[in-house]
């Protein structure tokens, strides 16, 4: 008898009950898509940040120290201290190195060019590499990678080009050159050479007044062969928290429990910490303002999709209840007559929540699936790649079914119950 009254009450109300199924699938909807960008956002967030520059930059010890104790930051200061090309792909064999997705060494030299002899910068670096790591594998690295936002009129240089100059847009304005053109440089060893000039960059910083050369071209000229002066390091990491900055200042200082959390969460500090044990005699020294707004950014990212996921759950229950309460006013005679015919409240319970179960199960199923397919939208709209299926999703998906089930039904089991069979059957 009670699966038969079931069956009569979702085929008479199938119209009103496809309402509050459409209802809990739309708010299901929001919190799957959302709760699996959130998961997977951090990721995607910081690897979109990456094309703002390195967030680590490792240098000599000896160089390091002698900045922080004293201040120094002229370019003599490290003057003979250097690390080596060849340590360059320890980088990624540490164990956050999945999360180095970047790096490039250079090594810089003041030098006179041009035909007033125009005191210059120079760098040599990596444009890019292919380089073969320890493990065996192979990356493609380089400041082309890590520099991604300069606009370029003209070519990159390639690392096998010898004789190829990048110029920075300020100093290309003041000597009148342009792609194709040649510029002398008198080198420190009194050497003189011609660069053909491959291309123009655009950075909006002090490299617009440098120019940009082969690593193994700069090393040549100083006789520093296999010498680096610094590596530019973009890692994605994690929002530093109160252990992180306490285990910067001294990681000596935590216990071992505490200790083996920050060296297995990908903080900048606890990479950091792993370079220079992977690269002797190195300093690495996170960009606080690019590793902290990096965090920033991430945190108030996944809080805004947090607050739209309440939102609609907020909405979708508020939906429910006013259907619910709707269908519960247009059949109280059904479930007066219910009661005069002998049936407690509790029946009559039963009856409504096993309807708004059935209901509510039917709409989180095919929330659970619409939601997956509007992540993969936000996914390749948003980040140009999909977003990855998380299953720890699904407890949270149901978790809101119920939420949104049993919030929106409680004005209308609070009226059910206060039904009277005899006001009802009489019309009041």
């Amino acid at each position: 008898m009670f699966w038969q009254m079931l069956k009569g009450a979702l085929v008479r109300q199938s119209r009103k009950m496809f309402m509050v199924a459409v209802t809990i699938a739309l708010g299901v909807s929001l919190t799957t898509a959302m709760l699996n960008v959130m998961l997977d956002v951090g990721d995607k967030v910081n690897r979109e940040l990456k094309a703002y520059g390195a967030n680590i930059v490792v240098t000599p010890r000896s160089a390091s120290v002698l900045r922080e104790i004293y201040g120094l930051e002229n370019s003599s200061v490290g003057a003979g201290q250097y690390l080596q090309e060849s340590d360059v792909g320890k980088l990624k064999t540490i164990f956050w190195s999945n999360n180095i997705v970047g790096f490039a060494p250079s090594l810089e030299s003041q030098v006179a060019i041009g035909a007033g002899n125009i005191n210059v910068t120079m760098v040599g670096t990596w444009f890019n590499r292919k380089l073969e790591l320890p493990t065996g594998e192979v990356v493609e690295t380089g400041i082309k990678e890590l520099k991604s936002w300069w606009t370029v009129e003209g070519n990159w240089v390639g690392d096998a080009e010898a004789n190829g100059v990048m110029v920075g847009t300020v100093l290309a304005g003041k000597l009148g050159i342009k792609p194709g053109d040649t510029v002398d440089v008198n080198l420190p060893n009194g050497r003189h050479e011609t660069l053909l000039v491959q291309g123009l960059f655009n950075s909006g910083g002090p490299e617009d007044e440098q120019i940009f050369v082969t690593l193994s071209f700069i090393q040549k000229a100083l006789n520093l062969t296999g010498k680096v002066s610094k590596i530019d390091v973009s890692a994605i990491t994690t929002p530093e928290n109160e252990l992180a900055r306490k285990a910067a200042h001294d990681p000596k200082s935590l216990s071992l429990k505490d200790w083996e959390t920050w060296y297995c969460t990908a903080y900048v500090s606890s990479i950091s910490y792993q370079i220079e044990e992977a690269i002797g005699g190195s300093r690495a020294k996170p960009v606080r303002q690019v590793a902290e707004s990096e965090g920033m950014i991430l945190q108030k990212t996944q809080l805004l999709m947090l607050l739209i996921t309440v939102l609609s759950l907020a909405g979708s229950a508020l939906g429910i209840s006013n259907l619910l309460t709707a269908n519960m006013m247009e059949r109280s005679r059904e479930f007066g007559l219910l009661k005069a015919l002998g049936a407690t409240d509790g029946d009559v319970l039963l009856l409504t929540l096993t309807e708004i179960t059935l209901t509510g199960l039917a709409g989180g199923v095919a929330g659970y699936f619409l939601g997956l397919g509007f992540a993969q939208i936000i996914g390749q709209n948003v980040f140009g790649s999909a977003v990855a299926i998380n299953l720890m999703v699904i407890p949270w998906a149901v978790m809101s079914v119920i939420l949104i089930t049993l919030v929106g039904s409680f004005p209308a089991i609070r009226m059910l119950l206060s039904l009277r069979p005899a006001a009802v059957l009489h019309g009041r």
